[in-house]
């Protein structure tokens, strides 16, 4: 069995009957990590792409798959330096379509084929976009329940959001999925630059220089030259450029005023939050204080698997049939809160 069911507790952190069994080809954190990554066969994504213009004269990329206007839509928020091509995203939307769903995936300003237009990027706590693709969807499906899917940044972001709107969103949106969040970036941005997982700070951080550079060719005084090029990890990144260009006073103040963690206890939306103890972009320690709020916020669902990685989560008997079970069950438990969702909201529908 890949995802078998049980009744009990059979996760760190909060109660569920699924369970997630690692692929004993993949052992440990890491190797779920690099295996997602590297090594899952991506197979052709039929969406089309449309290029929505954002209320501040730029834009944003956003793909799409169509399906009954009544069918719900699941929107997507991608990680740090993903895109259309990051592993994870086929798999949502394979899984939107099995199920009749339609899908959005929001492409974060920079991440696209091509650079955005204003002077600034995307950061973990920035969420006028996300509202922004939120009310446009809403505008063109209104009798569409939405979901709402956020993986590693992405999560965090999703996670933010739905804590500042609070119960504003209870009436469209039916349920979320967060994976692998970083739920406090500083500790986060602190605990990927030791030992091994410094391999990830330095892959993230040569891509996100490379786009500050090019920004900073056309926006000369956005932030300091020199301070960039000193910069040696994400960290140091995000005080020298993410901070400033945003308007925070550093880091801290970055990582403070956008941990996800401080808004968890806001949500009001179904929201299923799947993370590994093992997952080498966080420490352990903060999934304990995750689960501490959890206790006391009926609408988190905590699922803290020993195992899984960072966005891994393979699966699976054997290695040429690797089943991914994270995609699976964020949308499991989101079509688990459908029906009831749209039993009380379209009472009228077939």
């Amino acid at each position: 069995m890949i995802a078998g069911r049980r009744q009990g507790d059979g996760f760190l952190g909060g109660r569920s009957e699924h369970t997630y069994h690692p692929a004993w080809w993949v052992p440990g954190g890491h190797a779920q990590t690099l295996w997602a990554k590297f090594f899952r066969r991506h197979r052709p994504l039929h969406a089309r792409r449309e290029r929505w213009s954002t209320r501040d004269g730029d834009f944003v990329d956003v793909y799409r798959i169509d399906a009954d206007p009544r069918a719900p839509r699941l929107v997507l928020l991608h990680g740090l330096e993903g895109t259309v091509r990051s592993h994870y995203v086929g798999g949502f939307f394979r899984e939107a379509r099995r199920r009749g769903w339609g899908a959005e995936l929001l492409i974060f300003r920079g991440c696209g084929d091509e650079p955005n237009i204003a002077p600034r990027f995307y950061h973990s706590g920035e969420t006028a976009d996300l509202a922004f693709v939120m009310d446009r969807i809403r505008d063109e499906y209104p009798a569409a329940p939405l979901a709402l899917a956020g993986v590693s940044l992405g999560g965090n972001v999703l996670l933010k959001y739905l804590g500042e709107v609070g119960e504003g969103v209870c009436d469209y949106v039916a349920a979320a999925a967060a994976i692998s969040v970083p739920f406090d970036l500083e500790r986060g941005a602190r605990f990927i630059g030791r030992g091994f997982s410094r391999i990830y700070d330095r892959h993230f951080l040569q891509s996100l220089r490379r786009k500050a550079l090019d920004k900073l060719s056309r926006y000369p005084k956005l932030f300091d030259r020199a301070a960039l090029l000193r910069a040696a990890n994400i960290y140091e990144f995000d005080d020298a450029v993410t901070a400033p260009v945003h308007g925070f006073t550093d880091a801290h103040d970055y990582y403070s005023r956008s941990s996800s963690i401080t808004f968890l206890d806001r949500i009001r939306v179904p929201t299923l939050l799947l993370s590994a103890v093992d997952d080498p972009f966080l420490p352990a320690e903060v999934l304990d204080e995750v689960r501490s709020i959890g206790a006391s916020n009926h609408a988190l669902q905590l699922e803290f698997t020993p195992h899984g990685g960072h966005v891994g989560f393979v699966a699976g008997r054997v290695p040429w049939r690797p089943f991914y079970y994270a995609e699976w069950r964020a949308c499991e438990f989101i079509a688990s809160r459908l029906g009831t969702f749209e039993l009380n909201l379209f009472p009228s529908f077939p």
